[in-house]
């Protein structure tokens, strides 16, 4: 971890951070040396938010740090630790403890890299900070993100049904949980079939990862995680742009066992079970195809009108076997439509819910945590796109437009759940916009369950 508790020998080798508000800025400058003034109006630092001015002294060394912040947003230090060299650096103003925190978590957050892949790698910036800052909840929050980007940026050759399962195995070791699998035919032998079906045309086994750990007498905790480790877009292929970044279809999978793995390390009273369908979906000469017709875990029938709508099917047999348990919370994470990022872009999660309460509080902690996610709607009436003639409906709207995707895609996912549940739908990118894996929902919703323990 890359927060420290300051000490005495640590400071003497620290770069101070100097942070300046906008308002301030001209006021402090008259005040300042002249090679000071000189160099900030070189460098074109008004103290604007995010500005950033690194200072050296007469032998080039590193001094100071000058960074414009106004204190509204703690996130902005992720753009500067990006920019510094490695060492010890440190705020140089006092701040409340728990705008101390957040920055403290944006450093860690921006400081993470992934590279198992490299043969170089850069050595990192430490933030010292002072006891005010809860070192053991900041670590919590770190190892989950790193857990969570691990799983989305391996590729898919080495992040297969396999290994996503073994990556829960791990996690369910370290935590003292409870792991069982359903694998390849026995999936369908089970009543399985979408997770079977979709998976028919890779080479690697479909499975159902099944984690518990907890408590029974605690509220039900239910996380159910989209886990196609790569998607074609099966025999409604994509194209070679689209099928890029489909290593990451499985961050809804990185999410729930991030959010899980938090919660384990925190013991956090809830009886908790995790279910991830973990399939590829490959075209091939065992693929599904358009127009067949899947009998559901919960006996419902499918028209499959696009094998690219994968990650619905798959996750409604997992939701229809999570609701088996009547969770007090069921709660899914995937990365489940383009009309979400459409709407909403890569950097805000998408959440569904009939539930109002849920969705107020969720959005506090939204805030609370820097965690940006935002509510859309339940409508209805959308549904009728989903229309078929051969089965009770479709995996996808048949209008070309695909207007209100992102709710239609909801929609499907209900009547798996039913309008009773207490159930909430993420449709997250899993990605910023450059495709580097990024944690979304998951802080707020921690924060949720954390403080409130009662699902």
């Amino acid at each position: 971890m890359l927060i420290k508790l300051f000490d005495q020998k640590a400071k003497l080798s620290a770069t101070p951070i100097v942070c300046l508000q906008r308002q301030d800025f001209a006021e402090w400058l008259e005040k300042q040396a002249s090679k000071t003034r000189n160099w900030l109006k070189t460098n074109n630092f008004k103290a604007e938010n995010g500005d950033i001015c690194l200072f050296a002294d007469g032998e080039g060394l590193l001094k100071k740090i000058y960074f414009g912040y106004d204190h509204s947003d703690p996130t902005l230090f992720s753009k500067l630790v990006n920019k510094l060299p490695a060492g010890n650096y440190f705020l140089k103003y006092s701040v409340a403890a728990q705008e101390l925190q957040e920055i403290a978590i944006a450093w860690e957050l921006a400081s993470y890299r992934f590279d198992k892949y490299k043969n170089i790698t850069k050595p990192k910036a430490n933030l010292l900070v002072t006891d005010k800052v809860d070192l053991t909840y900041i670590e919590n929050i770190s190892k989950g993100n790193q857990l969570l980007c691990d799983l989305i940026n391996t590729p898919a050759e080495d992040m297969g049904p396999m290994s996503l399962a073994k990556a829960a195995t791990n996690i369910s070791l370290e935590f003292g949980g409870r792991i069982k699998q359903i694998i390849g035919d026995d999936l369908a032998k089970q009543g399985f079939n979408a997770i079977y079906t979709v998976g028919k045309g890779s080479s690697c086994n479909s499975r159902l990862i099944d984690l518990r750990w907890g408590k029974e007498n605690h509220p039900k905790l239910t996380l159910v995680g989209k886990g196609v480790c790569f998607d074609s877009g099966g025999l409604d292929l994509k194209s070679p742009a689209g099928m890029l970044l489909m290593k990451k279809d499985m961050a809804g999978a990185a999410h729930v066992l991030a959010l899980a793995s938090m919660i384990m390390r925190s013991n956090v009273p809830v009886n908790l079970r995790v279910l991830i369908p973990a399939v590829e979906n490959m075209p091939s000469g065992s693929a599904y195809k358009p127009g067949d017709v899947i009998k559901m875990y919960n006996k419902t029938t499918v028209e499959v009108t696009n094998t690219d709508a994968e990650g619905r099917l798959v996750l409604a047999d997992a939701l229809s076997l999570a609701m088996e348990d009547e969770p007090d919370l069921l709660v899914d994470f995937a990365s489940l439509t383009g009309a979400a990022r459409i709407a909403l872009g890569a950097d805000i999660g998408a959440f569904f819910t009939d539930n109002d309460n849920l969705a107020k509080n969720l959005l506090k902690y939204s805030t609370m945590s820097h965690d940006p996610i935002w509510r859309m709607p339940i409508y209805a009436g959308y549904f009728s796109q989903l229309h078929s003639w051969v089965a009770d409906f479709t995996n996808a709207s048949l209008d070309s437009s695909r207007l209100g995707g992102a709710i239609v895609a909801a929609l499907f996912l209900q009547k798996f759940v039913g309008e009773k549940q207490n159930w909430l739908h993420f449709d997250i990118m899993g990605a910023d916009s450059s495709g580097h894996a990024k944690m979304q929902g998951v802080r707020a919703l921690f924060e949720y369950i954390r403080i409130n323990h009662k699902p």
